[in-house]
């Protein structure tokens, strides 16, 4: 066996990083697991980038943290015209700018905007439980923060017309990050400050 399959010098560095490296060789082709792994990965990551946020289910998770929550979307009016006009993410439609705009506007020291990016995935996942550690603190700090806003088909810059249109003096979004073939479920977090 030891003469088909040839294990890579760099093994023992692989239990430092979850990249792809030392995968070894079986002649001058991958060995199957390896192969399949990368097929698995491929396969999460393409799943992440198209599965739908489930803004009901959200909404309710972060309901109950004791803030209240509403919910916007960016101009593009669907997944697919999200991925090609990422210029339609970065700013919100029509009804989410007169809705942001009818609230009463209470000089917010920050609004978080929890956007689906290109994982809803990390969302699902990462945004409660870190908005449950987030939330005491800023209390803590008695930061006067606006409303929880869940964006759908949001780029980060989406951020920024919501913290402009609640003359916030920043804003935090959080967001779901291109996966990578080890990251499906990667939360990126943005902080602006004075949005406009």
């Amino acid at each position: 066996m030891s003469d088909i399959l040839h294990l890579n010098p760099w093994l023992e560095l692989k239990r430092y990083t979850s990249a792809r490296i030392a995968l070894g060789r079986t002649g001058v082709s991958l060995p199957t697991d390896a192969l399949l792994q990368f097929g698995l990965a491929h396969a999460q990551a393409r799943d992440a980038v198209h599965q739908p946020l489930d803004v009901a289910q959200l909404q309710s998770a972060l309901q109950v943290l004791g803030q209240a929550v509403m919910t916007v979307h960016s101009a593009a009016s669907n997944r697919e015209e999200y991925l090609r006009r990422p210029d339609l993410g970065r700013r919100l439609d029509e009804p989410s700018r007169q809705k942001l705009q009818a609230l009463e506007l209470a000089d917010y020291d920050l609004v978080i905007v929890l956007g689906d990016g290109l994982s809803s995935t990390a969302l699902h996942q990462n945004a409660q439980p870190f908005m449950a550690s987030l939330l005491p603190h800023l209390r803590r700090l008695q930061l006067n923060v606006a409303p929880l806003v869940v964006a759908e088909q949001a780029r980060v810059a989406l951020g920024d017309e919501v913290g402009e249109l609640l003359t916030a003096r920043a804003v935090l979004v959080l967001i779901g990050e291109r996966p990578g073939l080890s990251s499906p479920d990667s939360l990126g977090l943005y902080l602006t400050w004075q949005p406009h």
